[in-house]
């Protein structure tokens, strides 16, 4: 008995209906509600490594993946996560569709077994629809942590349909489910068997009574054939009542949030040393290479002190914050803590008219705002997720976290003990509770006007807590987010430094085209409290964020190429040398906070909305938001000094 895989995603319906069998081919619709493991049943049969998370909305399109069982092959389609075949959402559209017309030979539904009855609503649905139907009660370990017991053989004679107890994420119980694909998959005659379409084709009141008469049933079976003890289950329910509290719900979260920053700056301090000198070191030996090779000396300074040092600094400034971010991030996700986060902030983002999934992608955005981009993708309303992709910038990424770090500590962290280290994840807290604010305010002004539309409804299960898995989390952050959001990032940063050093190189009388350009924008860069070398070091940021500071000190000190600097007390002599006050550094956070998306995040919302009017709001929105802001506080400050 062999396994092999391999993946496809399908992102059309007509793929999805039309999967073409071989020979002795057999196709299996895998669905379930969100957040049952389905996923990781996926991964299991098919030996792939689709992300997993502890909460709902993760499989947005299907995917397709192959195994081979006693010599016979299987295709299995992992469908979106759905509550009902009466079809509330994109996603729940597609799984009902492809049960109805496409061309499988079993069905499995997925259900939790630790909240059973939730789930049999959707298997009841599936069974009445077609005979080829089997459940797997999945997740039957942590069922067995809460003294859950389930009687298998009950149900499936009172089913009378195949069912099996797995917890896919150790294998157990998977064999069986293996078995019990194949014994469906080769019944006689079952592929003639016609599905019964009306069931899904009457109207809204029988729809209801129809799905009523699911939960009671499902409620009975329940009864029958599943023992809990209470205790276990009021665990879940004790801790929600602190952590989704109205009192304390908020307050914990932005705690959990300033630790998970103040974690990502302390941690990353040296690794971000250690590897900016090995790579910067690397710089002076492909310097000497190119010398012996006969390089020009231009071309020689364009690409090594333009596009390497530029790629070298980009590296050493993300990757370690990265590596750190995200597998905190990952950490809480798998505990379950992302929903109760999106459950605490529902309400408002209802309030601005937004949908509450919006809370997740956002969540998203703080490691990579195109990331977040693509997380919108959960979100089943079009209206809504466009609301979700044009303001998911407006929350501070990885990218600019540097900046907001540095400066925080030069201006307003002078004590000299424990609370300098604290200073920067404090400001960057509070940089995520202004972008939630105008995310918020942007969302409920886009709602009243050019996106106009009530906000949909959804269900958003709470998920049990669970013990976190260390290789998984390892695994997901590091290859699905780190290496993916880092090499995005690799590829924009090289040809940008490449241009900058050109722009700082090539002179127009006695001046540099960047100092040039910095001079034009003065004005402008005055009036919001700024100064034009810091608005060009934003323009030539787009490409990527991290580039700002170095870009700023290449110009304030005409060197000629990007600059670090040797500490935070030598970075704030040259600001202050060059006209900077604390208006300056909190208006350049500000700035760095609300301004443009990215080259990388604008190409995502591009390829994600297929428009370029859409694309087009991404850029113009924020950045009409980031001169306002800045405009009032420079205003402010003139008043109040007199």
């Amino acid at each position: 008995m062999g396994l092999t895989a391999q993946s496809v995603r399908l992102e059309s319906l007509k793929d999805i209906y039309e999967i073409e069998k071989g020979h002795g081919q057999h196709v299996v619709a895998l669905v379930g509600n969100p957040n049952t493991g389905k996923s990781t049943v996926f991964n299991y049969l098919t030996g792939l490594k689709q992300h997993t998370g502890n909460w709902p909305g993760k499989t947005v399109t299907s995917a397709r993946g192959e195994y081979k069982y006693k010599g016979r092959e299987y295709i299995l389609v992992d469908l979106p996560g759905s509550y009902s075949l009466f079809t509330a959402s994109k996603d729940e559209e597609v799984t009902r569709d492809f049960l109805c017309y496409g061309n499988y030979d079993a069905v499995v539904v997925v259900a939790d077994a630790t909240c059973l009855e939730r789930n049999l609503n959707l298997l009841l649905q599936v069974s009445r629809l077609t005979k080829k139907a089997i459940l797997c009660i999945n997740l039957i370990d942590e069922a067995k942590k809460r003294n859950i017991t389930i009687d298998r053989q009950g149900l499936e004679n009172e089913l009378k349909i195949p069912v099996v107890l797995t917890a896919a994420r150790s294998g157990l119980g998977m064999d069986e489910l293996k078995k019990a694909i194949e014994s469906v998959s080769l019944k006689q005659g079952e592929s003639e068997d016609l599905k019964n379409l009306s069931y899904l084709e009457c109207g809204p009141e029988i729809r209801e009574k129809i799905t009523e008469q699911n939960y009671i049933y499902a409620n009975e079976l329940k009864k029958k054939y599943v023992k809990e003890d209470a205790g276990k289950l009021n665990r879940d329910k004790k801790i929600d009542d602190i952590i989704t509290s109205q009192k304390y719900g908020i307050p914990i979260m932005l705690a959990l949030l300033g630790l998970i920053f103040w974690l990502t700056v302390q941690g990353a301090n040296l690794p971000s040393r250690v590897l900016g000198n090995f790579l910067f070191g690397l710089q002076y030996k492909l310097d000497a290479l190119f010398k012996a090779m006969g390089v020009n000396d231009f071309i020689r300074s364009l690409l090594v002190d333009g596009a390497y040092r530029s790629l070298a600094w980009v590296v050493s400034v993300m990757l370690p914050p990265m590596a750190i971010f995200f597998p905190l991030f990952t950490l809480f996700e798998d505990l379950g803590y992302l929903p109760r986060v999106a459950f605490n902030l529902d309400h408002l983002f209802k309030k601005a008219g937004a949908h509450g999934k919006m809370c997740l992608t956002m969540c998203m955005g703080f490691g990579c705002n195109a990331a977040g981009v693509i997380g919108c993708r959960i979100i089943d309303s079009p209206r809504e997720r466009l609301i979700a992709v044009i303001t998911n910038n407006l929350v501070p990424c990885n990218g600019r976290f540097p900046l907001i770090i540095v400066l925080s500590a030069a201006f307003f962290a002078y004590t000299g003990t424990f609370i300098d280290s604290i200073i920067p994840a404090l400001f960057i807290t509070l940089m995520v509770i202004i972008g939630v604010f105008a995310t918020l305010s942007v969302s409920y002004l886009l709602s009243g006007t050019i996106l106009k539309g009530i906000p949909s409804t959804f269900t958003l299960e709470l998920p049990p807590y669970r013990a976190p898995q260390l290789g998984r989390i390892i695994y997901s952050s590091i290859i699905d987010r780190t290496v993916f959001v880092l090499s995005r990032a690799a590829v924009v940063a090289a040809p940008a430094g490449a241009i900058t050093w050109l722009l700082a190189n090539i002179y127009v009388g006695d001046l540099s085209i960047l100092i040039h350009a910095a001079n034009l924008l003065e004005p402008l860069g005055r009036i919001i409290g700024l100064d034009g070398f810091i608005l060009m070091a934003f323009i030539a940021g787009f490409p990527a964020n991290e580039t700002v500071i170095p870009v700023l000190l290449m110009a304030y000190m005409t060197t000629g190429r990007l600059t670090d600097f040797e500490s935070i007390d030598s970075l704030r002599q040259i600001l202050v040398s060059n006209g900077w006050t604390r208006l300056t550094a909190i208006n350049a956070m500000l700035f760095s906070l609300l301004h443009w998306p990215c080259s990388t995040s604008l190409w995502t919302i591009k390829k994600e909305t297929g428009s370029l009017k859409w694309t087009l709001a991404a850029f113009i929105i924020p950045t009409g938001i980031a001169f306002l802001v800045c405009f009032i506080t420079a205003g402010l400050y003139r008043l109040v000094s007199g």
